[in-house]
């Protein structure tokens, strides 16, 4: 077991790259408000170097869409240079399987994900395939209250697309469920899952693209640092992209990262880590400066 080197601030590696990837829930706001530390890091950080910020989120929706929730937080577009979602890298999934039909699952909110792809919207039993952005209504339901609706779906040997590889987040001081828990509930039932988000490699390219088309030049990976608090989806996609990940520990798997003195305990990181037969280069308790 390897822990991370624990650094007090962005301010101590950030010479060593050229441009950074962030990850947006857990890390820069918690669904109920934004973190002003991350977005003044995220500001320093392209002060200093002049590299790109490319926000890099598993939201189920387009980029320019994610963006009005972000102004809600009091997250400015000045915080950021660049934006690549899952939303993004899944309408290229859905576009070949237009036109369906499809039985979509997800809340309101989430329906940009499908503008101006012509499919037709259909229940399990007359679907050629399932599109899946969350639960309808995460404040109240769990994925097993879809566990009949998706048996009907993967009997019927249905390929389930996921906008959203994340299985839990925060919102304020709760976890709620999210699409990536559903997937792996129909999984269980011997459905296909397709996924373009973190830790896959569509959004990777996508936002590869994003950061050159933004220096105005090819950016080694060993000059492009990640951050993130999902350890199969953060960390694992930084890990199978070749890049340095900073672990922000105050994310989704704080109970398993500070000690009793509520400080940062970097070997129960690493136990965390290795559990997972993951690596991370550095850990911070929230990202800052």
């Amino acid at each position: 077991m390897t822990a991370p080197a624990t650094i007090p601030g962005l301010s101590a590696i950030a010479d060593r790259y050229d441009a950074i990837l962030c990850d947006v829930w857990g890390v820069i706001h918690n669904g109920r408000e934004s973190f002003p530390g991350a977005l003044d890091a995220l500001v320093r950080f392209r002060a200093q170097t002049g590299g790109p910020t490319v926000l890099l989120s598993n939201a189920p929706r387009p980029a320019e869409d994610v963006k009005h929730q972000l102004r809600r937080l009091q997250v400015a577009d000045e915080v950021y240079t660049g934006f690549v979602t899952s939303g993004d890298a899944t309408r290229a999934e859905l576009m070949r399987r237009a036109p369906g039909p499809v039985w979509i699952v997800g809340a309101e909110r989430d329906l940009p994900l499908y503008d101006g792809i012509e499919l037709d919207f259909v229940d399990p039993h007359a679907a050629a395939f399932v599109s899946v952005t969350g639960l309808a209504d995460d404040e109240t339901e769990t994925p097993e209250d879809y566990r009949a609706a998706l048996a009907i779906a993967a009997a019927r040997g249905l390929p389930l697309v996921c906008a959203n590889p994340d299985r839990v987040v925060q919102r304020g001081e709760k976890l709620i469920y999210c699409a990536g828990a559903l997937a792996d509930l129909y999984e269980t039932l011997g459905g296909e899952v397709l996924m373009a988000g973190k830790p896959y490699a569509p959004i990777y390219e996508m936002a590869y693209a994003e950061i050159d088309r933004l220096a105005g030049r090819q950016i080694p990976r060993d000059r492009i640092l990640a951050i993130g608090d999902g350890l199969i989806t953060d960390v694992a996609g930084a890990q199978g992209q070749g890049l340095d990940c900073l672990f922000i520990a105050s994310g989704i798997h704080a109970g398993d990262s500070f000690g009793a003195d509520s400080g940062l305990d970097p070997a129960r990181i690493g136990a965390l880590l290795d559990r997972a037969g993951l690596a991370a280069a550095y850990a911070m308790p929230h990202l800052v400066w």
